[in-house]
């Protein structure tokens, strides 16, 4: 009989590990509350109308068909891990070998959190930008202040790359409609050097960015909270705004780290070693893995937590678990895989940013980088569905 697996979330990471354990002939249930895995790096584009929210979804029955996993939809609400069962809203799970955690992560609280919207937070704020950004282009002017947070606990949850590029997207589309100059754009954020993990030269190439497409800057002044006019920092100034984007930093996420006996990290997310196995302090239980978004990342102090690294570490625990059922050593470690990297998209074209130990590369791509990441979006769908074959490493 094959050995069973249980994986918690539909995300990428979670996704991931389903293929490629079905690859090695693992019997696959996935849970997810969602009908479909949402492809966030392509939702830049749903405020700006370039897509439709249906063509950043995959349809998880989709998945399920094409790559023979059972996804069941219900909602986790508690992780006995060390007890071998997963509660959730409908029903009970514990007739599994292997249990896989990739339910993502929380996100930080701000006082005044119903007067922002983000493009990383639940889905159905994509398209409440897009409408609330009607609105302002109805009214014909307006102040938009769009920006990204961190976490002193875990400097690898910040969501940076997406901010610029929601902000430049929106730059661009003012600017086709022949009203840019209507608008004021705002980029904010409380940390002093916002950007710092995309290398030593990211600060001025930013700066370089802002400058060319007449964007103001507001840094360095942690968020105090946040009103329906604006964003009030602790010193009590004030931007004002007509339309706030913001990304909070991640932090644990909420079922985890409320409803759940799996050790954590100072900012909440599960411990594991490099290969992705959750390290509980009492117990040699190495049948509970953490990737994702929901695992505490070690390495270096620019790491950051992307969708790929989320891949490689689904790729390497339904590798590790096969070599385990087979009674080998052999293991594969996420530490050596980290990097920071990233097709920025403009609208207009993109910047390509690479950055490891050894190497920080980042150089502007003027109309083919927009399309190079229309391109990744088309590739990742598709070949998700195996309507096309995966490229090595993608």
């Amino acid at each position: 009989m094959n050995k069973k697996v249980l994986i918690l979330g539909g995300g990428f990471s979670g996704v991931e590990a389903a293929i490629f354990l079905r690859k090695e002939k693992f019997e696959v249930t996935l849970i997810s509350n969602r009908e479909y895995l949402y492809v966030y790096p392509t939702s830049i584009w749903i405020p700006v109308k370039k897509i439709k929210f249906e063509d950043a979804c995959i349809p998880m029955s989709s998945l399920e068909k094409v790559h023979g996993f059972h996804w069941v939809k219900d909602e986790v609400v508690e992780i006995k891990a060390e007890q071998g069962k997963v509660i959730c809203k409908d029903q009970e799970f514990s007739d599994y070998d292997h249990l896989i955690i990739a339910m993502g992560a929380g996100k930080r609280k701000y006082k005044g959190r119903e007067n922002f919207l983000s493009i990383c937070g639940a889905p159905s704020e994509a398209i409440q930008l897009k409408e609330n950004l009607d609105k302002l282009i109805q009214k014909g002017s307006g102040t938009i202040a769009m920006g990204f947070g961190g976490n002193p606990h875990d400097k690898s949850t910040v969501r940076g790359g997406p901010a610029f590029e929601v902000l430049f997207n929106v730059n661009n589309y003012l600017k086709k409609k022949g009203i840019r100059k209507n608008f004021k754009l705002i980029f904010f954020a409380p940390m002093e050097n916002p950007g710092a993990k995309m290398g030593k030269k990211a600060p001025d190439f930013m700066d370089n960015y802002y400058q060319r497409l007449k964007i103001d800057k507001h840094i360095g002044k942690p968020i105090k909270h946040f009103e329906n006019d604006g964003i009030v920092f602790a010193d009590d100034t004030k931007i004002d705004s007509d339309y706030t984007m913001y990304i909070p930093a991640l932090q644990g996420h909420d079922v985890i780290t409320n409803a759940s006996d799996l050790p954590l990290s100072k900012a909440g997310f599960i411990k594991i070693n490099d290969n992705c196995e959750v390290q509980f302090e009492n117990s040699n239980n190495t049948s509970v893995y953490a990737i994702g978004d929901s695992s505490a990342l070690e390495g270096p102090n620019w790491k950051a937590k992307q969708g790929h690294i989320a891949e490689v570490m689904a790729r390497n625990v339904a590798f590790n678990i096969s070599e385990k059922e087979k009674g080998s050593t052999k293991r594969k470690g996420y530490r050596e895989h980290l990097n920071v990297l990233c097709v920025m998209d403009s609208g207009d074209g993109a910047a390509f940013v690479f950055r490891n130990d050894t190497k920080e590369i980042i150089f502007p791509l003027p109309i083919i980088g927009h399309w190079m990441k229309k391109g990744w979006g088309w590739y990742f769908k598709n070949s998700k569905l195996n309507k096309i074959p995966r490229l090595p490493g993608m």
